[in-house]
Order: C-alpha cells, then structure tokens, then sequence
C-alpha cells in the first residue's frame, strides 16, 4: 500500500455487512462534505457547522430516493481523519447500502477505501501515532475485559509515551556526541560517557520490562489455550465440564472415551481462556484412539498453558511406578510450555496425608509436589466448586495474570516486542562500544540504531511496507 493521495475522497461502509437495523457509510476527504450535498436533500451541508446531525433523503441523479438518512458531518481538523469526514446512517438493508456507495462511485470522484484507510489516513495526518493506530484493531477485536482495558489503555497513549520517553532521553545524548563530532580537532566531550552508560542500563530495565511482559500481554489480547491433558481416565473430562459449569464432555470410567479434542471458551478475570480437552495419552491399539492421542500432543505442544491432570490414587495403589510417573512427567515438561499439573482424586491423599508424609517410599513425590506448579483437586462427576475457584486463581498465578493492573503498560503486539529486542540489541553495542573507549562516531551510528528501532513502534521512523502491512490488516471502512 503507497501513501494516500489526500486530495481525493474515500467511501466505504464502516458498520459490519448483513442485515441490520441501521447501516453507517463514511466518507473521508477535502471534498467529502461536497460531494454528499450532490446527493443530499435536506439542509445545505456545506453552510452546517461541524458536529451536526441533518435529517433527509439521498437521490441518485435522476431525483430517485435511494433512502431516508441522517447525515452527521464532521470539519477539519475536528474528526477521527482530520479530514472533513461525512456519516451516512441509512436503513440496514444490504440492498439500499450498496445503492447509496455505487451511487457516489459512479456519480462522483469518490472511489472505495482500501482497508484500514480511513486509520491510516488518521496516523499520517497526525490524529495518534503508528503504536495508537494499532490499537485502533486490537480495540476492535477486543473479546475480553482486559484486552478491553489494555487496547484502551495503548490507545491512549499509554504506550507510546513511554516509548517516546525513552528514544528523548537517547536523542538528547545523541545529540550531544554529533555535537562534540563538530569540534573533532579541539577533542572536547560535551557528553558524559559515564552518565550515558548509566542512562542506557536505566532504559535497559525499562525494556526488560516490556518485553517480559509480552507473555502475559499477548495472553490477554489473543486469548489463552489452554490444553487439558493425561492419561486416560485423570479426570480430564470431567475437569473442563466443571470449569464451564456445563456437561460439555462425556464422563465415563470407561477408559478412552475422549477420542477427538472438545473445547469451549471461558473468562477468567476478564481474560478469555480457550479449554481444550484431550484424549489421554497412552499406547493404544485402536487407530481411532491413537488418532486422538496424536492430536492431543499436537494440541499440547501448540498450547500456551497446560493443565496436566495426575491422577494421585493411581500413584498410591502403585498402578504406575516412580519412574513411569516422572517418563510421563518429562514429556510434559520438555515441550517448554507454562504447566500446572492438578492432582486430582485428592480425596484419598486427604485421607492417608499423615501416612504418606511420614512414609519415606513417597518422598519422591513430596519433594517433587513441592517444588513444582501443582493445585489439589477432587474432581469426580460432582467436582467441589471451591476447588474449581482455587484451579482458576492458581490459572492467572501461573500466566503472571495476578500481577497485572489496568495501569500496567503492557506489550501485546509482536511487531514492538521485535522492535524492542533490537533496540535493547542496540543498546549492547552501545555499552560494549562505551567499555572499549570508542570514537563518537562509532558510538553515534550504535545509538541511531537503537533510536530507529524505538521510533519504528511508534512511527517516528516508518516505510511504505510496514505502514502497507499493518494498515492492510483493518476491516475495510476503519
């Protein structure tokens, strides 16, 4: 995608297609509010101050009612694109929408927005920043309470103003060694290179930060999945029906019932957790079976939390052996993925908790409880609700999800935690080239680089390209 033309004017429909009761088609452009009295019969829109609302009919140019609208026109700069901006709310039938946009394609210089342009035009011409625009999208397909509160946030300005912070603090030292550049012969230092290494380690801890809070922020935008797996008859089924509060999945002491993944979404603390229940792993003679079973590691190893359900009665009737159980616990723990292993049956540790404390045969699993992500739980066909509310706070535990505050500044977008990596790269050079006693020219070329990769997130640095490919990204009329 080029830069836009802003001399011409762009028409799309900025409601979702299909049937509805009201229909919203935008215009964008210097001539937008022109172009619409053509067709407009009603006040003079271009005598109208702007922020209004008219009420009329809009004709093609045989005088024929393509529909009754109300017409709300927006003036430069005051809009969402700083440009004049007009908002057509038709009738919600898609017959009458299409009338009314192939009416001003056909009658007049308008032509149809490209996708995310009426954004793309909004950043260029200043509105917000590239950081900003893309939280325009995140907004959008928010789906949770909290990715609500983090695209709000970055909308803000949350983001981008930290960001901003940082790459000043650079630009100012930058600044300063460029200057001492201009006295080269007179060999002066106007940029304290004891001060700049401290000033690059303090942005260091900033950006580590950020992009360790990339885990959890991509978490809360996109979602959790969240794999429910073990062997056969854990209480895998019977777990995710109790955390949808629901008989989503067959219960059967039959071993092998799951055969195909069942999943359904829930919230937790605002944040949207997709629960996907597995078949039990296990070598099996039945091809179907062992489809399943080779589903469910695939699912596992795409997961971004695991919940491994143990069967604890199985350990103490010594049904599986020491080394089976820690076999079956390698597997889980090599694919590298946050895991919470639920004890569950915990009813029978309950019961022989003293005996099994004080007997040395099970220090094995003692030690190993203790010093991994384990929680209780005594999930049967009438799974203790208590137990399910504690899985749920172990759950966000686990993701860092605890931690978080709706004023926390979080990194959910993979294009600025990159960005961000390079810069902190950068940054490195930097320091080595401080320790090493580099000339300032060198030192200068390190902190352009870090400074271009921070002003990338927020557009102060930008091409064609990667403008094309956010922007591309929007749904046509946003």
């Amino acid at each position: 995608m080029k830069f836009i033309d802003f001399s011409d004017t762009i028409i799309a429909l900025s409601t979702p297609a299909g049937r509805g009761a009201i229909a919203l088609v935008r215009l964008s452009g210097k001539d937008a509010i022109l172009h619409t009295q053509a067709f407009f019969k009603g006040k003079n829109l271009l005598e109208q101050k702007t922020h209004t609302v008219h009420f009329g009919t809009i004709r093609n140019p045989e005088n024929e009612i393509l529909d009754e609208v109300v017409v709300t026109i927006f003036k430069s700069p005051n809009s969402f694109t700083k440009e004049n901006v007009v908002e057509i709310s038709c009738h919600g039938s898609p017959f009458i929408v299409k009338r009314i946009i192939q009416n001003f394609l056909d009658n007049s210089p308008v032509r149809y927005a490209k996708a995310g342009e009426f954004t793309q035009r909004a950043f260029l011409n200043g509105r917000f920043d590239l950081a900003q625009a893309e939280a325009v999208a995140d907004l959008i397909a928010a789906d949770s309470a909290a990715s609500h509160k983090v695209a709000i946030s970055q909308l803000r300005g949350g983001f981008s103003s930290q960001i901003k912070e940082l790459r000043q603090q650079l630009l100012d030292f930058v600044s300063l060694i460029e200057l001492e550049l201009d006295f080269g012969e007179e060999d002066v230092e106007f940029a304290e290179r004891e001060k700049l290494t401290q000033l690059v380690k303090t942005i260091q801890t900033v950006i580590a930060q950020l992009l360790n809070s990339f885990e959890l922020g991509n978490a809360i935008k996109n979602g959790v999945p969240t794999v429910i797996a073990g062997k056969p008859n854990a209480g895998k089924s019977t777990l995710l029906n109790a955390l949808l509060n629901e008989e989503k999945a067959i219960v059967s002491e039959i071993a092998g019932t799951t055969r195909d993944f069942i999943e359904d979404e829930i919230s937790i603390e605002g944040i949207a957790f997709r629960f996907i229940d597995t078949a039990g792993l296990r070598q099996t003679e039945d091809k179907v079976e062992s489809i399943g079973v080779e589903r469910a590691r695939k699912k596992m190893s795409e997961a971004s939390l695991i919940l491994y359900v143990v069967d604890l009665s199985e350990v103490f009737n010594k049904n599986i052996t020491q080394k089976e159980f820690f076999d079956e616990i390698k597997e889980v723990e090599e694919l590298n993925i946050n895991t919470l292993f639920v004890l569950n049956k915990a009813d029978f540790w309950i019961k022989i908790e003293k005996e099994i404390k004080n007997n040395s045969e099970f220090d094995w699993l003692n030690n190993w409880i203790k010093k991994s992500n384990t929680i209780f739980t005594q999930a049967n066909n009438t799974t203790d609700k208590e137990d399910i509310e504690k899985l749920k706070t172990k759950i966000l535990e686990v993701i860092q999800a605890d931690n978080f505050n709706a004023g926390d500044t979080l990194v959910t977008n993979t294009r600025h935690y990159e960005s961000l990596k390079n810069a902190n790269i950068a940054l490195d050079d930097v320091l080595n080239a401080l320790e090493m006693g580099l000339t300032g020219d060198l030192l200068s070329l390190d902190l352009r680089t870090a400074l271009e990769h921070l002003g990338s997130i927020t557009g102060e640095v930008s091409n064609d390209e990667i403008l094309g490919n956010i922007f591309g990204k929007f749904c046509i009329g946003k």
